[in-house]
């Protein structure tokens, strides 16, 4: 094998575990030193950078990425440190001075001394944050993962450096990947979705392939995400989906008319870094000439995923909706963590709109009739939204306390009768019916400002878009009325519908406990450091969930397909626990701690 395939080997070889208090299976990354840890935290691109920079740094392989600066400077990443063509790029550090590298430690002196540490790495993380990752170590970020996991804290230190200054974007362009036909498709190769020309898009990496009879082939993705989480495992069937979407360089245009094969999207493998002439230049692997597409031949581009379409393999129309769903409540799920993602809103928009001619054509259902059976009013409240045109877009710091005062606000418009809810986007320049809903309800010091948390050329826009939808009116799917909650009978503990009017519970086990569709559960309780709390149902009954607070900021979550569900605490403290259902599932539980 060359060093290019032994990458896609390592790729493949990465086991799955369940990931660290998320409702999705991830991978866990083992180290030539035998040091085995979960995943980190990052976001999509990052990932895929993260590991190709990994992987040369503990091989010693020659790696660069390159861009353009905001100044018009081409500059230059890679194992020779941050550069132009001719100098050191500004004042990024001299890391052969200012780092340690430990590469000639042996297995038998680590034993003894222990994996040595860069204690400054230890405490950075990333910028924007969301890298808190306690399952390496207490209060550990992506500074403390790289220490983690290289010797050579100098390639701890570039990780940070890079991830800082690459995205998507620098994945779309040649300079860093290159186009590949569908059949060459392979572990630790990239999917980038692009559907504008400047912003953010989204990378996956491919982490599975195996041939299939009749030469198609099964595959499977995984990605993070902006909030930064967990790479997230998804299935053959939704992998499919991916790998055929027209935001992969397929047919198709954008809004503003531009083709979305001339964006950079599709399928991308890493180019190689080779010294050619004395300087050193990405290039590709001799092997991988007959399996190049040139960007400007976008016809080709163009029919990469009605490929994928004929030679990944097929599912049955009930997998195929079930992966649909599957990626609908997916979205929903990053929804109720960040309430303002638009790429999350896009996302299940998306897959509805492929789940629309599937449940026509396999079982006879028309649009209105799969709205009433798989719309929830949550997509209502977060409707889509005109990423370019839409500031709420830019705002990645939003909460699930956040979710909850939306939600509360839009139901208590539903109380007497059937009403469109009040989109959760900025109106008149702001968001002051969430935020005075939010301070009516004691819940003011949970409702957090706009932030500009990524580059938002609209940042000034007064009102955000709503994407024109053909789907159902709500009211028309409600029937005239509010969301019901199924004859649910609440517990003796109500009214604890909020933060702000938690119950108090002491130690020990509460039984004969309920929450209703839409009527989350809230408690108050004084928990002593690496205390737990649970709670135990028929998942057959209903999917709850379960959350934790400590003076208002969630610390720990657990949603799974179990019949319990544990959160942890660290420290000390008065917390409060919030039970709910998933997907305004409702049921009996017993909580215990």
């Amino acid at each position: 094998l060359n060093w290019d395939e032994k990458y896609a080997a390592w790729v493949e070889s990465m086991d799955i575990q369940a990931g660290d208090g998320t409702w999705y299976e991830t991978f866990t990354l083992t180290t030539p030193w035998g040091k085995t840890l979960p995943a980190p935290k990052l976001e999509c691109a990052e990932l895929a950078i993260f590991l190709r920079i990994t992987f040369a740094a503990w091989y010693n392989l020659p790696f660069y990425l390159t861009a353009v600066d905001g100044q018009g400077t081409r500059v230059y990443f890679g194992h020779f440190g941050a550069r132009t063509l001719n100098a050191r790029y500004k004042n990024t550090p001299k890391f052969g001075y200012a780092y340690k590298d430990y590469s000639d430690w042996s297995a038998e002196k680590i034993a003894a001394q222990g994996w040595p540490k860069d204690e400054k790495l230890r405490t950075l993380g990333l910028y924007g944050g969301g890298d808190e990752m306690d399952f390496v170590f207490e209060g550990a970020k992506a500074g403390g993962y790289f220490d983690e996991i290289h010797l050579n804290k100098r390639a701890g230190h570039f990780l940070r450096l890079t991830l800082a200054y690459f995205g998507s974007m620098h994945l779309a362009g040649s300079r860093n990947t290159f186009n590949i036909k569908p059949e060459a498709l392979r572990e630790g190769d990239v999917l980038v979705h692009r559907w504008q020309r400047q912003g953010i898009g989204h990378t996956l990496v491919v982490k599975q392939v195996d041939e299939l009879d009749a030469g198609q082939l099964e595959a499977q993705v995984v990605s993070g995400s902006m909030p930064r989480r967990q790479p997230k495992l998804e299935s053959p069937t939704s992998t499919k989906s991916r790998f055929t979407d027209e935001h992969g360089g397929g047919h198709g245009e954008t809004s503003d008319g531009e083709a979305y094969a001339a964006l950079g999207g599709g399928l991308k493998r890493f180019r190689v870094t080779k010294n050619v002439g004395g300087n050193w230049m990405n290039t590709w692997m001799a092997a991988d000439e007959a399996s190049w597409i040139s960007d400007t031949d976008i016809a080709a581009l163009s029919e990469r995923p009605t490929t994928f379409d004929r030679i990944l393999g097929e599912a049955s129309p009930e997998m195929k909706r079930d992966a649909l769903l599957e990626m609908i409540d997916d979205a929903r799920n990053h929804l109720r963590q960040y309430p303002a993602s638009c790429s999350a809103r896009i996302k299940r928009e998306d897959a509805f709109a492929k789940l629309y001619p599937l449940m026509a054509a396999e079982f006879s259902l028309s649009e209105a009739e799969v709205d009433a059976a798989y719309r929830i009013f949550e997509d209502y409240v977060f409707a889509k939204l005109e990423y370019t045109e839409s500031k709420t877009c830019c705002w990645n710091s939003t909460t699930a306390a956040m979710f909850q005062i939306v939600m509360d606000y839009n139901l208590s418009l539903q109380e007497t009768q059937c009403s469109e809810p009040e989109v959760f986007k900025c109106s008149g320049g702001g968001y002051e019916v969430f935020a005075a809903y939010a301070e009516a309800t004691d819940r003011g010091h949970l409702w957090k400002a706009w932030s500009e948390d990524e580059s938002c050329p609209q940042r000034d826009v007064q009102d955000d878009t709503i994407v024109e939808s053909t789907s159902t009116e709500w009211c028309d799917i409600a029937d005239g009325a509010p969301p019901s909650t199924g004859g649910c009978s609440d517990d003796g503990y109500e009214d604890n519908d909020s933060l702000s009017t938690a119950a108090s519970l002491g130690s020990g086990s509460h039984a004969d406990l309920a929450v209703c569709s839409g009527d989350d559960d809230y408690y108050a309780v004084n928990l002593s450091a690496g205390a737990s709390v649970s709670i135990s149902f028929d998942h057959s009954e209903g999917d709850l969930d379960l959350a934790i607070y400590l003076n208002g900021n969630q610390v720990d979550s657990s949603a799974s397909v179990a019949d319990s569900e544990t959160v942890k605490v660290q420290a000390a403290g008065s917390y409060v626990v919030r039970v709910f259902g998933y997907q305004g599932a409702a049921g009996a539980y017993s909580l215990s701690f």
